[in-house]
């Protein structure tokens, strides 16, 4: 009976640690970029963080200015291949990106208003606020667009950028 019960504990331990490993491992976070660029990325938490940020001022929702840090996102970009700088001209200029968030929300931005060259802001894939990571149902990653009236577009939650061509 001793053993039985012995084997019964083990399964059950095992079944905690398999489940808190697979949660671990659904907790790594992924982030693609992909469409029309020629080095699709596929990047985790670490790469992210590795990658040079940048600080902003934007109003949020609750109205207050708030500090956020970030990659910018024309520097994902860039990584990705994407049409930008001194390319984005002619038919390039009829590309736009779709910010896509885990509950499935997606928002717009044209490719040029995400470029230095083109863009007096700087848009951020912001994974900090005030110092402090981003809080649960909101990032890890934020998209945050500083002179916005209104922070529709700061999507919460992201998990992918696509470039396509408007054709």
């Amino acid at each position: 009976m001793k053993n039985i019960n012995a084997q019964r504990v083990g399964c059950w331990s095992l079944l905690i640690v398999c489940l808190l490993t697979g949660l671990t491992s659904q907790a790594q976070t992924v982030l693609t970029v992909t469409g029309e660029v020629t080095k699709p990325l596929t990047l985790q938490a670490a790469d992210l963080k590795a990658m040079a940020h940048t600080q902003v001022t934007g109003k949020d929702r609750d109205g207050k200015e708030h500090q956020y840090a970030g990659i910018l996102v024309v520097d994902l970009l860039k990584q990705a291949g994407a049409t930008v700088g001194g390319e984005l001209r002619g038919e390039n200029l009829t590309k736009y990106v779709i910010v896509k968030a885990i509950d499935g929300y997606e928002v717009l931005f044209a490719l040029p208003e995400l470029d230095a060259d083109f863009a007096s802001r700087s848009i951020i894939l912001a994974d900090s606020v005030d110092g402090a990571p981003l809080g649960s149902g909101v990032g890890p990653y934020r998209i945050v667009v500083p002179g916005e009236k209104k922070p529709a577009r700061w999507i919460r939650e992201v998990k992918s950028i696509e470039v396509r061509f408007a054709k």
